[in-house]
């Protein structure tokens, strides 16, 4: 092997490279929707390498998401050129959000006709995803491809992994080039052990202490590890504000609930805690303004991150930088056994009542009880989330999913791509009615496959959050809210699924274990009471 990695005298072209290269990292599916920059890769395409047609970008880049969540390794999306590259922005700001690797690679024209401003061309393509991916390049010579393809794949999947972007000119597959050989480059990170030993003896000394468990605990496999540390420690857990995963066990007695993504009601719940560790997650997440009193100093703030950026961005405390199973074995090795005692968590309400029109609430906790075990949620309901909160408590490790963006259009394709990723286990949308709208294509992907997937779409026809909102903000007559006269069934049968409406209580449960069983792709349209809940109190 040469000094930079490549073998010696052998050649191959650009393509065939890239695809050893994929093969190598154990990538063996591409997502995509194909235009004329991109046929020189797709020629004679390999069987060994599943390609995934989506039906718009976006959606390509939401299977991908959902895919690599599912196994954790790097999709890979191969996207058309300037046109969509921008169709799919929405979903590669999201799975930056999410921290989701993805190796995404566009077309570009034909480098002899570049200076001409030719048709399907992009202009300064490594600036167009910018700032949301973690690396960016268009090779300067086509023989440099695999090596920046090998460069995007281990930048993604470094911790914090995000996306990465190599735009590849229509002319360069053909080129011959070296093989890149595939490399093994470590991801774990070791914490600092006197800051690891100060959080112990804070954890120890602390009369009434509570961890706050973030996304980055779920992504890392660490749930189990997670409970261990909270069992020892005996202290409350909550959930960071917009988690987009599940990190603790639900039902798990010290469980205590979910913060708010507003600084008062943050403040107000964490307000009885001397010490608040965050574990895997910003400190904190907010989405409307107000004073956070949890920063005045009346309690200890440490932070456990595999993100620089967001240690860098915490206002107060001791942020400890490291990725998560090697800061949480080393936390439990040095814990001292705890004299408190065990915290008591939330009280869950009664199981709603059936009613017509039917409520929300009924329809959550009815799912929660329809689903079979080992079922992965995909969620996309803003509007209904404290609701599901309350009555649709996850298990844990892999079991739930949403967009850590809050930009919809998201969570449909990914759902996709995890029923791809875990064949094997019954993967459910939970969805909106608006957010369904945004890339419902999807289910032809879907349907095509016959995949063990689930769409529960919640009509209450409109857009739920931003009715919420305007309550909120005491602002009237805004346009654009209400979405009466879709029909769900009649375009999921049009894409070939499988679909029911659902209008009354009555009819519920039989459609939830039908379509739970249902062999394939199929649809539940559930119409809902149209009132929607303020999602933040007054008290900002």
């Amino acid at each position: 092997m040469t000094k930079n990695g490549k073998t010696g005298s052998k050649s191959v072209t650009v393509k065939q490279a890239t695809l050893d290269l994929l093969r190598a990292f154990g990538i063996d599916r591409v997502f995509g929707n194909p235009g004329s920059t991109e046929l020189p890769f797709l020629s004679d395409w390999p069987d060994d390498i599943d390609y995934v047609l989506a039906l718009q970008e976006a959606s390509a880049v939401g299977m991908a998401d959902g895919y690599a969540q599912a196994t954790r390794n790097a999709g890979f999306v191969n996207l058309h050129s300037a046109a969509g590259v921008g169709n799919a922005l929405g979903n590669i700001y999201t799975a930056h959000r999410n921290q989701t690797p993805l190796v995404i690679t566009a077309g570009q024209q034909a480098r002899s006709i570049l200076p001409l401003q030719a048709f399907l061309y992009a202009e300064r393509p490594s600036e167009f995803p910018r700032p949301y991916v973690k690396y960016s390049v268009e090779p300067a010579r086509p023989e440099d491809v695999p090596a920046a393809i090998a460069r995007a794949y281990y930048t993604a999947m470094q911790p914090p992994c995000g996306p990465t972007f190599v735009s590849i000119p229509v002319d360069d597959w053909t080129h011959a080039c070296a093989p890149v050989e595939a490399r093994k480059v470590s991801r774990e990170i070791g914490p600092e052990p006197e800051a690891m030993k100060g959080l112990a003896a804070a954890l120890g000394s602390a009369k009434h202490p509570a961890l706050v468990v973030g996304p980055g605990v779920d992504r890392a496999g660490a749930v189990d590890l997670m409970v261990r540390v909270a069992e020892k420690a005996k202290a409350s857990v909550w959930v960071s504000p917009f988690s987009a995963r599940c990190s603790f066990p639900e039902r798990h007695p010290q469980f205590a609930g979910f913060l708010h993504a507003s600084p008062a009601q943050l403040s107000d719940a964490l307000r009885e805690h001397d010490l608040v560790v965050v574990i895997g997650a910003p400190v904190f997440t907010f989405h409307v303004e107000g004073h956070a009193a949890i920063f005045d100093g009346g309690a200890t703030i440490f932070q456990i991150t595999d993100d620089a950026d967001a240690a860098a961005v915490t206002p107060v405390g001791t942020s400890i930088i490291a990725t998560m199973k090697p800061a949480l074995s080393l936390l439990l090795e040095l814990l001292p056994e705890s004299k408190r005692a065990a915290p008591k968590g939330r009280t869950l309400p009664p199981a709603p009542q059936p009613a017509d029109p039917l409520p929300v609430e009924f329809l959550l906790h009815s799912l929660s009880q329809a689903m079979p075990e080992g079922a992965s949620l995909v969620e996309e309901v803003p509007s209904h989330r404290p609701a599901m909160q309350k009555f649709l408590p996850m298990r844990g490790q892999d079991s739930f999913y949403t967009m850590a963006s809050g930009g919809l259009g998201y969570s449909l394709p990914a759902a996709v791509g995890m029923a791809l990723g875990k064949p094997k286990q019954r993967t459910v949308c939970l969805i909106g009615d608006g957010s369904a709208m945004y890339s419902i294509q999807a289910l032809w992907t879907a349907a095509q496959r016959k995949l063990p997937l689930t769409v529960v779409v919640i009509n209450n026809s409109g857009y739920g959050a931003m009715r919420s909102f305007s309550q909120v903000m005491q602002v009237r007559n805004v346009p654009g809210l209400e979405l009466p006269g879709i029909d769900f069934i009649r375009l999921a049968e049009g894409m070939g699924c499988h679909a029911v409406r659902v209008s009354k209580a009555a009819e519920l449960g039989e459609a939830l274990k039908r379509g739970m069983a249902f062999e394939g792709t199929s649809l539940i349209e559930v119409m809902v009471d149209s009132a929607v809940p303020v999602l933040y109190g007054q008290k900002h």
